[in-house]
Formats: C-alpha cells, sequence, structure tokens
C-alpha cells in the first residue's frame, strides 16, 4: 500500500486529495457499522415489532477463502443444497417456494429433539450482492413455537483480504409478553451451518 503523508505534501491539491481518501474510507465503515442495525429497525416496523424489543445473538467465524467463494455459497441454495443436509441432525430440505431469490421460502425438516422441535421453514426476505448481506424470516417452528413472536436470521459476508473473509451471523429475535418469564431463545444450528461452510469452502478453496 502507497502511504503519503500529507505533512510532507508541498502540493496543495495532493493534500486535500489525501484528506478525501481518508474522509470518505471513514464513511464508508460508518455506513457499514449502521446498516445492520438500520436493517433490523426498519424489518422490526414492518413486522409490527418495537426494534427495542429484539435481542441479538451475533457469532463471527474467520474463514481462508476469498469473500466472493463464500458470498455465492451463502445469495441463493448454495447452503440449502450443500451445507445444511450434511448437519446430523438434518433429515430433510425442501423449497416449497423460490428459486433462491428474495420471497424463495425453504423447509427444513430435523430429528426431532426433546423439545419436540421437527421443522423450520423461512423466507429469503433480503439478498444484497454489494454488501453481501443475507436475511430470512421464519414462518414456522424453532422459538416461534414456543414463545416467540419474530425470528431473522442473518449472514453478512465481510472481505479480510483477498484470500479470506469473515462470516458474521446474526440472529434477532422477539419473544411473547406472556412467555417473557420462560425466556425463550432460538435454536437454529448457526454455528454449525457456518462452521460447515468454513470447512467446505476451505476444503474447495
Amino acid at each position: 500500500m502507497l502511504y503519503i503523508n500529507p505533512e510532507n505534501c508541498r502540493n496543495r491539491e495532493t493534500r486535500e486529495s489525501f484528506q478525501g481518501l481518508k474522509l470518505a474510507k471513514f464513511q464508508r465503515k460508518k455506513m457499514l457499522k449502521q446498516f445492520s442495525l438500520v436493517f433490523f429497525v426498519l424489518f422490526a416496523c414492518y413486522v409490527g415489532v418495537n426494534s427495542r424489543e429484539l435481542k441479538h445473538i451475533m457469532k463471527e467465524l474467520e474463514v481462508n477463502a476469498p469473500a466472493c467463494d463464500a458470498w455465492e455459497l451463502y445469495r441463493n441454495l448454495g447452503l440449502i443444497n450443500i451445507i445444511v443436509p450434511k448437519l446430523t441432525n438434518v433429515q430433510s430440505t425442501q423449497v416449497l417456494k423460490g428459486d433462491g431469490g428474495v420471497g424463495t421460502v425453504v423447509k427444513t425438516t430435523f430429528v426431532p429433539d426433546e423439545a419436540g422441535n421437527s421443522s423450520y421453514t423461512e423466507e429469503f426476505i433480503v439478498i444484497d450482492d454489494q454488501k453481501r448481506v443475507k436475511a430470512a424470516k421464519a414462518l414456522e417452528g424453532d422459538c416461534l413455537a414456543f414463545g416467540c413472536s419474530v425470528l431473522i436470521v442473518e449472514f453478512d459476508i465481510k472481505e479480510k483480504s483477498q484470500n479470506s473473509c469473515i462470516i458474521k451471523s446474526i440472529i434477532s429475535y422477539a419473544v411473547k409478553k406472556e412467555f417473557e418469564a420462560k425466556d425463550p431463545k432460538p435454536t437454529v444450528p448457526i454455528e454449525a451451518i457456518t462452521q460447515a461452510s468454513k470447512e467446505y469452502l476451505e476444503r474447495n478453496n
């Protein structure tokens, strides 16, 4: 990377150009940090939930593979067709509607657990190729069956270097007032999904 010390620049235009680049970089970082917050506030309004009612579970996982490869796996039906069926607690996956774009509805059937969870159905609501962000809203199953009113799963692929990236997963959910004492939590196997996708991407990179 070329570094220019503005103090050593005698040319006023060079100094102004350098300062402009620094400002633009700062603004881009600020916009990226605000994106998820803005998304959840807008979506909360869309589903009729106060954004303050949403609880969040966030995880990050570094992957030794280009961000573009990770996004290609995540953006459409790659996770459903390649990764999710490999999980030991998954019996089957089925695309009920769509071709992988916004509006696609997918059903995952699990091996029944102690809580009685047998299936999970979600709809893809955001696929942003520029920011590499994908979000899905739960339609039925998981914590919606035992006290949650809203469940949103987001994947955010961040480039770290030319050959590495960060997969950030965010689970956002809201609990119905009558179930607050029980404090229900989502059981979507996000960590298992991101770990399996990491292994797949690194094995094929």
